[in-house]
C-alpha cells in the first residue's frame, strides 16, 4: 500500500499540488500516486492561502440502531395513548394540581384544576393524549408522586 502520513507536514502548495518524482517531501510515492488520502496538511509560507485542513469526521450508524430521523418518524406515526388520572381518597386536591403541573409539560394551573376536579367528581380524567413512550413516562411520573394513573389507547372508548 502507500505510505502513511503521521503527524503534520509543513509544505508549500507546490509540494502538494504538483509533486516532483523523487521529492522527499512528496505525499505520494511510487505507483500509488492517486490512491492516497491527505489526512492533515499545514501549509505555511509567505504567499496567499495556507491553512489547516483536518480529516472530516464521518459518523457511522451502528447496525440495528435507528437514526434520529427514523425515531422522529416513528413517533409521528405511533398511535396516540391517553394518560388517565384516577380519583383517590389519599391526596389533597392542591397536591394533585401541583403534581400535574410538575409532571406534564405545558400544563397550566387552570387545566390542572379542571383535570383534578373531573377526576374527583367522575372518578377518572384524561390528563394528556400523546404517543405511547411519552404516555408511559407521564404515567410512571404521576405514580412516582403518589397519584393513581394508567394509560390506554386513544382510538378506543368514547
Amino acid at each position: 500500500m502507500g505510505t502513511a502520513i503521521c503527524g503534520r507536514l509543513t509544505l508549500s502548495p507546490n509540494h502538494v499540488f504538483s509533486p516532483k518524482p523523487g521529492d522527499k517531501n512528496s505525499l505520494y510515492r511510487g505507483r500509488y500516486l492517486n490512491r492516497g488520502i491527505l489526512a492533515t496538511l499545514s501549509a505555511t509560507g509567505a504567499g496567499k492561502g495556507g491553512g489547516l485542513l483536518d480529516r472530516p469526521v464521518i459518523e457511522k450508524t451502528t447496525p440495528g440502531r435507528e437514526s434520529e430521523f427514523d425515531v422522529r418518524k416513528a413517533r409521528k406515526t405511533s398511535p396516540p395513548y391517553r394518560v388517565l388520572l384516577h380519583n383517590d381518597n389519599y391526596n389533597k386536591r392542591e397536591y394533585v394540581v401541583q403534581v400535574l403541573m410538575k409532571v406534564i409539560p405545558g400544563m397550566t394551573l387552570d387545566n390542572a384544576v379542571n383535570i383534578m376536579q373531573e377526576a374527583h367528581y367522575n372518578g377518572l380524567s384524561v390528563v394528556i393524549i400523546c404517543n405511547q413512550p411519552d404516555a408511559e413516562e407521564h404515567c410512571m411520573q404521576l405514580r412516582g408522586n403518589g397519584l393513581l394513573s394508567s394509560i390506554e389507547p386513544a382510538s378506543g372508548g368514547c
